[in-house]
């Protein structure tokens, strides 16, 4: 990260004006989904009753192949229960972990649905691994909108930014809005540390990079986390935290551990990570914004799962 970033500094500026008025501030609730370890968040503007929901989950049982809607009904109920109108379903990247249940909700709540622009890249690569064939468009056009990096967007009364912090996926995401930024998979709480970046158009470097940008916002940053999996000590599930305390505590990237040290360690440990359960539905679902395959001439969907190719 160079010291000339104007969509960081935008956003840090966002933050500062944020933390010190109230009506700046949106309200936040997260939906722990303990299947997947993904929190989804409904992000909502409390004077206009605009919201945002990020990182759905689509509950998928992968012995069957069965879908269903349990989690993605918990974020109706919040959303009518409070009388919310959803304006954007935004994903921080092409999870390899859960499926989006965007389309579901999309269906019965309205909304854009919305991820960064490098889909593109995510989209080429896993749609040759898939063998996706020429009806499968990478162009991103699943989605209602690509953001940019340093877009500023609005969820009712309330200012919006988009910041590209690619390593774990090459799509990656961070959404700060008011004084909240939502940062995907790029990091974890601070006894946890920080994501994997051994998918493919992954680099353990440019993750180091996107982690100090958003730990380059200010302290009073909060920030929302996409998974939680308990640290060892740790009886409770969390998945809120601060830019200073993940500059103080971080056991992967605090304050003081250079690029080097970051890549050797991350690179060590990633060859110790198995493939996430749920990889071969998820990324196939995902990078065609959480819709399945077309229906093959028996109306049945299929997933694919390559044999020898990973």
């Amino acid at each position: 990260m160079t010291d000339t970033d104007p969509a960081r500094d935008q956003a840090a500026e966002q933050v500062r004006k944020a933390a010190a008025d109230a009506t700046l501030r949106p309200t936040i609730a997260g939906f722990f989904d303990e299947a997947t370890n993904t929190i989804t968040y409904v992000v909502s503007d409390p004077a206009t009753g605009e919201a945002a929901i990020i990182d759905s989950v689509l509950d998928f049982e992968a012995a069957s192949g069965r879908t269903s809607n349990g989690s993605a009904d918990r974020i109706i109920e919040y959303v009518k229960t409070n009388d919310l109108t959803v304006t954007w379903l935004i994903e921080t990247h092409a999870h390899a972990d859960h499926i989006s249940a965007a389309p579901y909700l999309q269906e019965r709540l309205g909304g854009k649905l919305a991820i960064g622009k490098d889909i593109i890249r995510v989209q080429e690569v896993f749609g040759k691994l898939f063998n996706a064939g020429t009806d499968f468009e990478r162009d991103g056009s699943q989605f209602d909108h690509l953001f940019e990096d340093g877009e500023s967007f609005a969820i009712g009364k309330l200012g919006g930014i988009a910041l590209h912090v690619p390593g774990h996926t090459p799509a990656d995401m961070a959404f700060i809005v008011g004084d909240a930024a939502f940062v995907g998979d790029t990091i974890f709480m601070p006894d946890f540390g920080t994501a994997r970046a051994d998918f493919p158009g992954g680099d353990a470097g440019e993750l180091f990079r996107s982690i100090r940008r958003l730990l380059s916002l200010p302290d009073e940053t909060r920030l929302f986390l996409c998974h939680d999996y308990k640290a060892p000590g740790r009886d409770d599930y969390a998945w809120e935290t601060t830019v200073k305390q993940q500059r103080e505590e971080n056991v992967h990237v605090k304050d003081g551990v250079t690029e080097d040290q970051f890549v050797e360690m991350r690179t060590s440990r990633d060859r110790t990570l198995a493939m996430p359960t749920l990889i071969m539905p998820s990324v196939q679902v995902n990078i065609r914004g959480g819709r399945l395959p077309e229906p093959e001439d028996n109306g049945v969907s299929y997933i694919k799962i390559p044999v020898n190719a990973v």
